[in-house]
C-alpha cells in the first residue's frame, strides 16, 4: 500500500496479524515473571519474620512462576500453531532457510550484523538469519517446557495431570540436570531478548521500516528505496 505524508511517500505492509502480535507480548510478559520468580525459587532472597503459615512467600512465588509458565506454554504452542495458518510472514518457511536464496539472505544479514556490508538486506517480514535465530529460540522455548514440566511433575499430586509427565524426568537426565538445562536456557532466552530489542532498534533506524511500531500496530512503514530492495524479497514471502 502507498500512502503519501509530508515527509513523501512511503510503502505499507500488513505484515504482522493480530495473532502474532497478541503471542508475541504474552511470550514477553510470561518471560519477564517467569524470570523474576524463578531467580526468587532458585535462591530466595526475600526474609520475612515468623512462622512460614503466615506469609508463604516461597508459595506463592512457586504459584505465580506455575500461571505465568501455562500462559508461556499456551502462547508458545499457539505461535507454533499459527505458523501453520497465518499469513505468509508468519509462515514456518519464514523461520526455516531452506533455499538457495533464504541461504543467501542470511549470510549478507549476517555479514551486515559484522559490518562487513554497508548495506542491509531488506526484507518485509523476518530476514533469514532472523527466522532461523527465531527458530532456535522457539526450541530452547520447548527445552524450557520440557524441563519444567519434568520439574513440575516430581512434586504433583499423584491424582494431578501432572504426575502423568514423570517421564519426561529420565529424559531430561534427572532433576538435577533438569533444573540446570532450565537455569541455563532461561539466561540464553533473557541474552537473546536483549540482543533483539537492540537489533529491532538497530534495523528499524537503518531500514527506516517503523519496525518497532509494527509489532504494536501490525505495520511495517518502508521508505521507498527499501521498498524497492525488500520487492525482490516478497515473493519469499509469498
Amino acid at each position: 500500500m502507498r500512502a503519501a505524508t509530508e515527509h513523501g511517500e512511503f510503502d505499507r505492509f500488513y505484515v504482522w496479524q493480530w495473532p502474532v502480535r497478541l503471542f508475541h507480548w504474552l511470550i514477553v510478559g510470561s518471560i519477564l515473571v517467569l524470570a523474576v520468580t524463578g531467580i526468587y525459587v532458585g535462591n530466595p532472597f526475600i526474609s520475612v519474620e515468623g512462622q512460614a503459615t503466615r506469609h508463604f512467600v516461597m508459595g506463592t512465588m512457586k504459584s505465580i512462576h506455575f500461571i505465568a509458565a501455562m500462559v508461556f506454554l499456551v502462547s508458545v504452542f499457539g505461535r507454533i500453531l499459527w505458523m501453520f495458518g497465518g499469513n505468509p510472514y508468519s509462515h514456518w518457511h519464514q523461520f526455516l532457510p531452506l533455499t538457495a536464496k533464504r541461504l543467501r539472505g542470511a549470510w549478507n544479514t549476517l555479514a551486515f550484523y559484522l559490518f562487513l556490508k554497508k548495506e542491509s538486506p531488506a526484507y518485509v517480514g523476518h530476514n533469514p538469519l532472523a527466522g532461523l535465530v527465531y527458530a532456535l529460540v522457539y526450541a530452547l522455548c520447548l527445552v524450557m517446557i520440557a524441563t519444567g514440566l519434568a520439574m513440575a511433575s516430581a512434586g504433583a499430586h499423584v491424582d494431578s495431570m501432572l504426575a502423568s509427565l514423570q517421564f519426561l524426568i529420565p529424559l531430561c537426565g534427572g532433576l538435577q540436570m533438569a533444573r540446570f538445562i532450565h537455569h541455563v536456557s532461561m539466561w540464553l532466552i533473557l541474552g537473546f531478548a536483549a540482543h533483539h530489542v537492540w537489533s529491532a532498534f538497530l534495523i528499524g533506524n537503518v531500514e527506516r521500516s517503523s519496525l518497532i511500531d509494527s509489532i504494536f500496530s501490525g505495520y511495517k512503514v518502508l521508505a521507498p528505496e527499501i521498498a524497492r530492495r525488500a520487492q525482490k524479497h516478497i515473493e519469499d514471502d509469498q
